[in-house]
This record gives structure tokens, sequence and C-alpha cells, in this order.
């Protein structure tokens, strides 16, 4: 081990021999770093551990101002961080300031309100545990009706009595919010949202009835008086029985429009009104009905019907026969009275009677179905329906099916109203398609009459004069165009006529002059003269007879050439 050693040793000797002078302070300086963190480890985890003041943050620079002078004011060590939050010591520490604080109401609104309880200190009472409760409730109501897109801001005052030992002389809760809307809304005149807000409080409050609940606005109009909700109410429930109406009375008009259509043609038909009167009351009818005792039900197996039935089966019957013969008997009355018996009867006294009585009484037990029935929420009354349909508009064409014109250039056309038995089967269709009863009221009405299209018919007759405007147009520019061609065929051929008599013309004056120089040349041969030519004439000659022969194999081509001749001169 200790060879091993004095080997490792020396081998950081050799190898702290070989570094230069600043690998060893980078060296140094490495090593002082990881002291130095291991060090400032060592101490935070050793502090001990710092508690929020309040929950949430404070974004009031102001208001965390001061309540960081009350905390130097108590002597409390603490720190605020970047986004708001206070931090102190400990626990109980944070739970004695948090009751300071909301002794001297330094408490943010925007904090939650059961932050109070968090003070635990020996001196606290009942009574001040009841306070702080009501006021974290009354803050937590602000915060949640706030919290609805329609309030602005909400003013909560809230009482909760002492509970009493008997039940009669216990004091109901109360409660009592302002809200102060926000512009454009409708939370004043909208029921429900009011009626929201009075289910948030109640159930938020314990003991709290609808009574003893007053909302209003901040000119201190009651909202949560549903009494005069009534003619609003009204309004409201007029206002979706029209908007019923006006979508039942749609409906039927898109169907009877849509069937018409697929007939006639969607520009041909025209619903002008369809008017649907409902009834919106409520009705609940009920009926008792009587109907046969069935004693032996149908076999289906067979062709024919073997039931039978009854109309009724006795429950119970009581007969009672009563026979009387031989002298009737009329008391008198006690001793030594006169008889009570009038004297009709006691004129019949001691006289032989026959006297019978026979009674029957049987009750009788039916099938019997007790029917409630209860309406729909609205029922048609009647229905009225006028419906227009246009006839037809056919173009006049002549025998050789030439379309007619008008004399101010427009379409030449005529009309055909629909006939009457197609008008009598468009009726009977429209009233199949809403159900039609007579009984009922309802009035069905199909006629045919002549749509104003004068806006299509204008339409049309541009397009049609747009059209043959462009046909006049491509004849003239086919007509000009041919003129052209023409013109220029007979001015090439005027102006090769012309070119060929020139060119004749030409050939003519270098022949004679030709001719004129070999008679001169012959003149003097005859007068035997020596004419001695030099070398340029004779080329020029040369070249005169060479251009003269060509002239006369190709004369074209020597025309050209005199012409390009001519141009560059």
């Amino acid at each position: 081990m200790n060879e091993w050693l004095k080997k490792l040793v020396g081998q950081l000797k050799e190898l702290w021999s070989k570094w230069s002078t600043v690998q060893k302070i980078i060296l140094f300086a490495v090593v002082g770093v990881i002291i130095t963190g291991i060090v400032l480890l060592l101490s935070f985890s050793s502090s001990p551990d710092m508690v929020p003041l309040i929950s949430s943050p404070i974004t009031d620079s102001a208001q965390l101002n001061r309540i960081s002078i009350a905390l130097d004011k108590e002597g409390i060590e603490h720190k605020i961080t970047e986004d708001g939050k206070i931090y102190v010591q400990d626990r109980n520490t944070a739970r004695r300031m948090v009751a300071v604080l909301m002794r001297e109401d330094l408490i943010p609104k925007e904090t939650s309100p059961w932050d109070v309880f968090k003070m635990d200190r020996w001196s606290l009472t009942d009574f001040e545990r009841n306070i702080n409760l009501r006021e974290a409730i009354t803050k937590n109501l602000e915060q949640h009706i706030e919290a609805l897109d329609d309030v602005d801001s909400a003013k909560v005052t809230l009482v909760l009595p002492e509970d009493k030992l008997f039940q009669e002389d216990q004091n109901p809760v109360s409660a009592s919010i302002i809200l102060t809307p926000k512009p454009g809304s409708d939370i004043t005149s909208n029921r429900k949202k009011i009626e929201g807000i009075v289910k948030l409080v109640k159930f938020a409050v314990e003991g709290l009835s609808d009574d003893n609940l007053v909302i209003s606005d901040q000119s201190g109009v009651v909202l949560n008086d549903f009494a005069d909700f009534a003619d609003f109410d009204r309004l409201e429930l007029s206002k979706r029985q029209l908007k019923e109406k006006s979508n039942l009375e749609n409906q039927y008009k898109k169907q009877i429009f849509s069937e018409l259509s697929q007939i006639f043609g969607p520009d041909r038909v025209s619903i002008l009104k369809v008017d649907i009167a409902l009834d919106f009351n409520k009705e609940t009818v009920k009926t008792e009905e009587h109907y046969p005792i069935v004693t032996k039900e149908d076999n289906p197996s067979t062709p024919y019907d073997e039931s039978s039935y009854v109309l009724s089966i006795s429950r119970s019957t009581e007969k009672t026969s009563e026979s009387f013969k031989g002298t009737g008997f009329n008391p008198e009355g006690p001793p030594g009275q006169e008889g009570q018996t009038p004297p009709a009867y006691k004129e019949l006294d001691n006289l032989v009677g026959n006297y019978q009585k026979n009674s029957t009484i049987q009750n009788e037990e039916v099938n019997t179905r007790n029917i409630v029935e209860e309406k729909s929420p609205w029922t048609i009354k009647r229905i009225t329906i006028g419906a227009a349909l246009d006839g037809t508009w056919k173009r006049e064409y002549d025998d050789k099916g030439v379309l007619q014109v008008e004399k101010n250039g427009s379409i030449k056309r005529s009309y055909t109203p629909v006939p009457d038995d197609q008008l009598k089967k468009a009726k009977t269709l429209v009233e199949h398609a809403i159900g039609f009863d007579r009984k009922r009221g309802d009035s069905v009405s199909v006629e045919t009459l002549q749509f104003d299209r004068s806006a299509q018919f204008r339409a049309e007759d541009e397009k049609f004069k747009a059209q043959q405007r462009m046909q006049q147009t491509i004849i003239f520019s086919i007509i000009g165009v041919a003129v052209l061609i023409i013109a220029f065929i007979i001015f090439r051929i005027i102006s090769r006529e012309m070119e060929r008599r020139r060119r004749l013309r030409e050939e003519e004056l270098a022949r004679q002059h030709q001719m004129m120089r070999e008679a001169a040349l012959k003149s003097a041969e005859e007068e035997e003269m020596d004419v001695a030519m030099s070398v340029e004439e004779r080329a020029r000659m040369e070249m005169q007879e060479n251009a003269i022969n060509m002239a006369r194999e190709h004369p074209e081509d020597v025309a050209q050439l005199i012409r390009t001749w001519l141009v560059e001169e």
C-alpha cells in the first residue's frame, strides 16, 4: 500500500512539474469554485425554510410596501420575491402577522379570503372566529360574483345571527348584494342570470332564504323581486310563441314551394302568405271509458272471429218480497187518549185487505278505463295559404324557324296562362301538404298571375342584341378581310403586269442599242477602219452580252437585280 502511495505521489509530482503556470492557475481556480459551492450549499441547506405570508402574489406595489412597513414595525424578518410574494421565517409567524394585517385592513382584495384562518393564537375568541368566518364568506362571494362576465363589481353584506335556544327566537340569516353591471350587459333585465346569482348565494350561505336576500343595482333598483317580472315574462312568452309561429309558417312555406317548384319551376311559383293561427292554451282532458268484458279470446289461427263478450257481469243482487192478507190493524194512542189515525184511514178500519210488495236490486260491473290526456304545447286553429303561379312565356318563330324580333330589336314573346285543371291540381296538392281541414276553417287559394319579368326580358334582350352585334361584327370583319385579300391579289396581278411590260420595254431598248452598235461596227468594218479596242471595252462588251443572254433566259432574276441596283443608287 505504501509503495502504491509513493508511486501515486511520484506520478503527481512528475505531472505537476510538466504543467505550465497557466494550467496550475486554472486548477487552483476550479478547486476554489468547487469548495465555495459546497460551502454555500451547506449553508443554504442548513438555514431554516421560509413560508409564504399570503398564498397569492400581490401585484400592487403600494400595497406591498405598506405590508412590508407593517412587518418592519413588528420586527419580522421577511423576503419579497419578484412575483410579489412575501415570505417569513416560519408558519407561526405567518399566522400571527396575518391576524395583524387583518386587523389593520392590509389584506389585499385579490388574495384568498380564507388566509385569515392561518392565524393561530391563544387569545382568539369565538366571536373573532365568527367575524373571520363571515368576512371570508363575504369576500369569497364577492369574488365569485365578480367572476361573472356581466358584473363589473359586487358588494356583499352578510348577517349571520347568533344561535338561540328556541327556534322561534332565532333570527334568520340575511344578505344584501349591490351589483354594478358592465356596460352593455343585460343582467338587470335577464331573469335567468339573476336567478343564477340567487342560487349561487343560497348555496354558499347556509340557512339563507329568498325572502331574506336582496339584490339591487347601483341605482337601488331591486333585481330579484320577480313579482315585477310578470309583464316581462308575458313579453318573453309572447316572443317565444311568435317565434314558434314564424318557424312553423316558414316550414310550411318551404315545403309548399319545394313541391310546386318541382312541377312548375322555381321562377313560376310565389307563396304570397302562409298564416297559421295557433292555440297555446294548455288543456288537460280526463275521460272515463266503459267497454265490454271479453269472456273468450279470439283464436288468431282461425279465419273467423270466435271471441265473445258481455256488456257487464252481476256483482251483487238484493231481492225483497212482502205479501199481506186479512184485516188491517190501526194502532190507537195510549189508554184514555184519542188515537192519531186520520179519519180517512179510520173508515177503512176492520176491513179485509190484500197487500203485496216485490223489490229487486242488482249491481252490475263493467270495465272502466280512466284516460288523462294532456294536449301538446300548441294546436293549429286555422291555416290560410295564398299562392300564385305564373304562366309560360314562349319565343315566337316564323315558318323557317327564324326568331321573330320587335321593331325596337327585342325578342317577340307570347304568354300562356296556367290552365284551370292544373290550378285545381295544384290547390289539391297544397291542401294535402298542409292537412286541409274544412271544419277547422282552413283556406287555400291558388291563382294564376302574370309575374313582372321586365327585368329578366330586358336582360335577355340585351344579351340577344349583343349576340346580334357580335354576329354582324364578325360578318363585316370577314367581308373586310376578303376585300383586303382580293385587293391585294389584284394589286399583285397589276404590279406583275406592269413589271413585265417594263421589262419588255427595257429589253427592246437594249436590243435596239445592240443593233445600233452592231451596225456601227459593221459600217466601220466596211470602211476598213481599224478599231482598236481596249481590254476594258472588250470586258464590258462580254459582260453586256452575258447580261443580255441572262435577261433572255431568266428575265425575272435580271429585273430583280436591276431593281436592287436602282434602290442602292
